[in-house]
């Protein structure tokens, strides 16, 4: 029962990496077609950063949640 709870708790918290990797990867795209200049598009990606690897950080710990309670469970 508690390795199914962080099974589902690891799927869910990956899931929700996953949206924030889509939503960065939008972000960026609305950023490059707005036709900003160089030096705006760099800051516009620079701004998305932290948000892209907090939501890859997101994911990479949900997938360990997940194969520890496959291995544990």
């Amino acid at each position: 029962m508690l390795f199914d709870i962080i099974i589902w708790t690891g799927a869910a918290l990956s899931l929700l990496g996953l949206a924030g990797l889509v939503w960065c990867i939008l972000r960026v795209n609305r950023a490059r077609k707005a036709g900003l200049s160089d030096d705006e598009l760099r800051a516009a990606v620079q701004a998305v950063l932290p948000w892209n690897l907090g939501a890859l950080f997101l994911s990479v710990i949900g997938l360990m949640m997940v194969m520890v309670g496959i291995s544990l469970g």
